[in-house]
């Protein structure tokens, strides 16, 4: 549990909707890793920062104890994105040790994108920095699989169930980054919701209105 693992929490018109996510998944990871227990008071302190209608909480929880700092929530949703240079590595439990993700957001940066995209060593598209990558081919929803040592997004889970109620037909497989050039893409987290990119690489990207469609029915 280097560094600690940690929860990033949104508070969206003075709700978290997805709180009991969160911290099922921190639980679940503690556990896994032998980390401590979650102290009893931990579900009101969180909910405690509602009294903003909107806000990111950080709950960080390590050898020292929990942590939690906010900041303001980040804007705005349509993003350019790069295929980065620098390798995935395994990243099953939400944690501080993101230093491969520090490294690709920095050369996003150098290169005017706000998100990466890594790949797996073998040149699978893995996940952004902060979100899950999704893209359409024809009438399947796309998305990397798991077992690619990505993620469990609490973004990801509720946008594969938003789409599964909308009757869209989910594929999680493997891709190569050829799989996203020209396609619709969009990037998923539970802090930012749903956010189309315009362009990877440079290259701009097709929108697609079934994207705003699944958008609209992620909070709910």
């Amino acid at each position: 549990m280097s560094g600690g693992l940690l929860e990033t929490i949104r508070v969206r018109q003075g709700r978290m909707p997805f709180l009991e996510r969160h911290l099922s998944r921190l639980r679940h990871a503690l556990a896994e890793t032998g980390g401590p227990a979650l102290g009893p008071g931990v579900e009101t302190r969180l909910l405690g920062h509602t009294a903003q209608a909107e806000l990111v909480v950080r709950l960080v929880v390590d050898s020292a104890g929990e942590h939690v700092t906010t900041r303001p929530v980040p804007g705005p949703d349509l993003v350019e994105a790069v295929v980065s240079s620098v390798p995935h590595e395994g990243y099953p439990y939400k944690s501080a040790a993101r230093a491969p993700f520090e490294r690709a957001s920095a050369e996003a940066a150098s290169r005017g994108a706000g998100e990466a995209i890594l790949l797996t060593p073998d040149g699978r598209v893995a996940e952004g920095c902060f979100s899950t990558v999704f893209f359409w081919k024809s009438d399947v929803l796309c998305t990397p699989a798991l077992e690619l040592g990505i993620l469990p997004g609490v973004g990801r889970a509720r946008l594969l169930e938003v789409a599964r109620a909308a009757g869209v037909t989910v594929e999680q497989g493997t891709y190569r980054p050829e799989a996203l050039s020209g396609a619709s893409v969009f990037l998923v987290n539970a802090v930012r919701g749903v956010s189309e990119l315009l362009a990877l690489d440079g290259r701009a990207l097709r929108r697609d209105p079934r994207t705003a469609e699944l958008a609209a029915g992620f909070w709910t």
